[in-house]
């Protein structure tokens, strides 16, 4: 199959700067749009300029402003990766409005775009597992390792209720089945995965959202760590290069996916509650953690286990890179960027 080109929104953020230098070592045309507001992204930008330099285009904009620079990048492309987003719950909290018009309005007019393109490229959109909210009736239990489901074994699959929890839920949720009506309206080639709890280098985190990185920054910074609930929950997490090969994937078996949904994350092999996060941490650094506990926080699930079989059955993607693995490679880049971590949160 030829090489493709890729459009990538939020194509400096976290997941964007990895897949664009994943899909750029495999010989794609990639094409970058960010309004560098999130923290970290111009510091993305620089790695990957050093990096790759001329290999890929940038273009600052904003999906829900710039619409011509949008609508012109789609008809150059085969696949969009639509990354751009609000990301944080407390944010959407504070901000509803703000989070409504990013994340909602945001990805109508990337469909938009999309639909009235004359080459009408592949989306790939990127939501999120909080449009199952608290997985309300399910009942769990504390296990020496975390909470678990008492009744999904294998996680939470894409036949659960939806059930938006947070303004953020709703207005990833809302995206979400905008993205797969359009497939079945408008004939568009879609597919959305409902991530969960992704980590790996060049994650800016940040005590609201990214935890798995924010815990390793303020690690090796020696800050101290906020714990918001009992430590006890757990999610499943999944490594940022997992995830590009997945979306690659995607590529590939468009026709086969097209306008499905599917939860992505490390399933029950992979997974960690917040304590056995501080615990892993400590044994790697060779150092103890201060940390200290508060109130849980509006929309925090005490358990989210993502049942990836669908995902497995329909193209035979599943995760390949450990827990362990992961974290050491999180934790030696968050290492070689100390003195850029002490100035961003001086």
């Amino acid at each position: 199959m030829k090489k493709q080109n890729i459009l990538i929104t939020g194509g400096a953020g976290f997941i964007g700067i990895n897949a664009a230098d994943y899909f750029l070592q495999k010989g794609y045309g990639v094409v970058l749009f960010d309004n560098l507001s999130r923290k970290g992204s111009e510091e993305n930008l620089k790695w990957l300029k050093k990096k790759r330099s001329g290999k890929f285009s940038f273009v600052n904009g904003d999906v829900t402003k710039d619409t011509k620079k949008l609508s012109a990048l789609v008809a150059r492309v085969d696949t969009v990766f639509h990354l751009a987003a609000q990301v944080a719950v407390t944010t959407s909290v504070l901000e509803p409005h703000h989070d409504f018009y990013t994340n909602t309005y945001g990805t109508l007019q990337v469909l938009e775009a999309i639909r009235k393109s004359p080459n009408r490229p592949m989306i790939i959109y990127s939501s999120t597992n909080k449009v199952y909210g608290n997985i309300e009736g399910a009942r769990t239990v504390l296990t020496s390792s975390g909470y678990r489901y008492h009744d999904f074994p294998i996680g939470v699959s894409e036949a659960h209720i939806l059930d938006f929890h947070s303004p953020y839920g709703c207005s990833k949720g809302a995206a979400d089945q905008y993205v797969r009506d359009y497939a079945r309206i408008y004939g568009l080639k879609t597919v959305v995965f409902r991530q969960s709890c992704i980590y790996g280098p060049n994650q800016f985190g940040m005590e609201d959202q990214g935890w798995v990185a924010w815990f390793t920054i303020s690690a090796i910074l020696g800050r101290p760590i906020t714990i918001y609930g009992d430590g006890h929950q757990v999610r499943d997490v999944l490594y940022v290069e997992d995830l590009c090969r997945l979306y690659e994937a995607a590529i590939k078996y468009r026709d086969r996916i097209s306008g499905k949904i599917y939860n992505v994350g490390g399933g029950p092999d992979n997974v960690l509650s917040v304590r056995a996060t501080i615990a892993a941490l400590q044994d790697i650094l060779g150092k103890k953690i201060t940390y200290s506990f508060a109130d849980w926080r509006p929309g925090d699930q005490k358990v989210f286990i993502s049942d990836i079989s669908k995902i497995k059955k329909d193209i035979g993607w599943e995760p390949k890179i450990s827990i362990a693995n992961g974290l050491k490679e999180l934790i030696g880049w968050a290492a070689s960027r100390e003195k850029l971590f002490k100035r961003l949160l001086s």
